[in-house]
């Protein structure tokens, strides 16, 4: 897809998704097979549940077929959320992961795993778990010390409320 389609896209889109109490995270059009494919990533602070996503891709296909933005040619529009383990790239993304397990490719070189505790405008504080018996240990990084970042899956983590129940039985 041409950057001026995409644009061209998000620019008729961003307004209706924004509309809807949600932000526009990503497009992008595959061809698979003979048809293309529409996809829109949409979230929001709160998340966005099966109804949000239902009726963000109603206005969506409403608008696109008025505005005939695809062409004539067949399209899908798929509408979803980004995955569990989704590049964090904005600001909102780190607010969004806060109290989630990242792992931090720095751009001074090497790597940190740690979980998110609180963002401000110029950075994070963060969590590195203790390895071996040893405490866990706080530190800042700043947004210019981070290269990449993508939230882990984290299967057997327990949440505050179960912490909290075994530090009180």
């Amino acid at each position: 897809m041409s950057t001026t389609q995409s644009e061209r896209l998000r620019e008729l889109l961003e307004p209706l998704v924004t509309s809807q109490g949600l932000d526009l995270e990503e497009i992008a059009v595959d061809s698979v097979g003979r048809k293309r494919v529409l996809r829109v990533v949409v979230d929001s602070d709160a998340g966005a549940d099966l109804d949000a996503i239902a009726d963000v891709s109603r206005a969506l296909s409403a608008k696109l077929d008025e505005t005939n933005a695809m062409g004539d040619d067949a399209y899908d529009l798929e509408v979803g959320t980004p995955g569990a383990e989704r590049p964090l790239t904005e600001r909102r993304h780190y607010v969004r992961a806060t109290d989630r397990l990242v792992k931090f490719q720095l751009t001074e070189g090497g790597e940190l795993v740690a979980r998110i505790l609180e963002v401000d405008e110029n950075g994070l504080d963060v969590e590195v778990p203790g390895v071996k018996g040893r405490k866990a240990t706080s530190c800042r990084l700043g947004f210019p010390e981070i290269a990449k970042a993508r939230v882990q899956v984290e299967f057997s983590r327990k949440d505050k409320k179960d912490m909290k129940e075994e530090e009180e039985a």
